[in-house]
């Protein structure tokens, strides 16, 4: 495997139910309850999130470790102070040494309609890659110049983000490139999910892309093409994102698909919304979330330096021309609005609600990148001469394939 050296949380709701509850048992020991004090009203999520894209800028507070990490950036150091400084929305933690690293793909896995199955055999082959994809021999045509990059998402890989969609983009004309990145273990503050040897970019987004920008190069020169295409999925999408603003993307890119991405960040089901308004507090609740998280699902949290700093000068670039997709039922990037961007100059958004004329697609957050409606939104935004129309089908919450695994 080639590799490089140079980011979510988990997905299952009894985890995150379960990680809510210590969230709020600590908050409250914290805070402490006056004896026969009234209990105030708990906050909704929507309150929390715009608490906290309010952006409360709190007192200095003494950074109580040592090392380089600094409380004011994205803790890219190896510093293990608090990370609750002077910040506009701090990071939370700088926790943990920087480290990770990209990986070609080995072999190929089988095409899967469900997500659930697929995400089942990326965890036990975290290194194949999905069908229809990595074909270095492929060549663009007239009708369809650039190469499309897939980008996996957090606790994904190239194949299990990708296992549906690769085939029929492939199929379409398009030349498809897959990759892992954001590979770092538990020491390397990956989090908890990182022992599984499927489970992948975990690592500091800056650093994943950097990766990205390796990858695309790559592309780019087997292929002879001058730009690509990039179609990514949740903190894949955030973090092509970066890649444009920050690490020389906006001359490379053309478009960019992406789904339930963290553009904005997420309340990540009220936890990151809740933990930040304690870190804004001076308790550096997020840095004990970032163990079990990694410092990926950390960075995408409403409010952290890396959102703020991504979205600093506008959500856009020039010349790039985006389709963010985004469900109702998202239960990871929400709310889900926050995955919308707002075009600035030189730059064209189409904002898409899945269900906006498919009321009985009801995939979340994982299973959109196994529903037909989406597919078929990727292949109109890459080409929307040849694949204008947008099909509608039932996609079950979790399962995805039409509800057969």
């Amino acid at each position: 495997m080639k590799r490089s050296t140079c980011g979510r949380p988990a997905r299952w709701r009894g985890t995150g139910a379960a990680v809510a509850m210590g969230v709020t048992v600590l908050a409250m020991s914290f805070a402490g309850v006056p004896a026969q004090a009234e209990p105030a009203p708990a906050p909704t999520e929507q309150t929390l999130a715009d608490y906290i894209r309010a952006g409360l800028k709190v007192q200095p507070v003494a950074d109580s470790g040592s090392g380089t990490g600094s409380a004011c950036d994205s803790g890219s150091g190896a510093g293990s102070g608090n990370g609750s400084g002077d910040c506009y929305g701090g990071s939370g933690s700088s926790s943990g040494s920087a480290g990770g690293y990209a990986s070609d793909t080995v072999g190929y896995g089988p095409a899967q309609s469900s997500w659930l199955a697929a995400f089942g055999y990326g965890l036990l082959n975290p290194d194949v890659a999905p069908p229809g994809t990595n074909d270095w021999n492929c060549k663009p045509t007239a009708e369809h110049p650039r190469p499309v990059i897939a980008v996996h998402g957090t606790w994904m890989n190239a194949y299990n983000g990708f296992a549906y969609m690769g085939q029929p983009m492939k199929d379409a004309g398009f030349c498809v490139f897959t990759f892992n990145y954001g590979r770092s273990n538990l020491l390397e503050g990956g989090g908890l999910g990182s022992v599984l040897p499927g489970v992948m970019g975990t690592g500091y987004i800056q650093d994943s892309a950097k990766q990205l920008a390796t990858f695309v190069d790559r592309v780019l020169a087997a292929t002879g093409s001058d730009e690509v295409d990039i179609v990514a999925h949740s903190q894949g999408g955030s973090m092509s994102n970066w890649y444009t603003k920050f690490e020389g993307g906006a001359a490379k890119v053309k478009n960019l698909v992406t789904y339930g991405a963290t553009h904005h960040g997420t309340s990540l089901d009220g936890i990151g919304a809740l933990g930040r308004a304690i870190n804004n507090l001076g308790i550096d609740i997020l840095g004990f979330i970032e163990i079990f998280v990694g410092h990926a699902g950390i960075q995408q949290t409403i409010g952290s330096d890396f959102v703020n700093q991504l979205n600093a000068n506008g959500d856009t670039v020039p010349g790039v021309d985006y389709t963010v997709v985004g469900t109702r039922y998202d239960e990871v990037t929400n709310p889900y609005e926050l995955t919308f961007l707002k075009p600035g100059p030189g730059a064209q958004v189409a904002n898409i609600t899945l269900q906006d004329g498919c009321e009985q697609d009801l995939s979340d957050h994982l299973t959109v990148m196994y529903s037909p409606r989406a597919l078929s939104i990727a292949l109109r935004a890459l080409d929307p001469v040849g694949h204008p129309q947008l099909v509608c089908t039932f996609n079950p919450w979790l399962i995805g394939g039409g509800g057969s695994l």
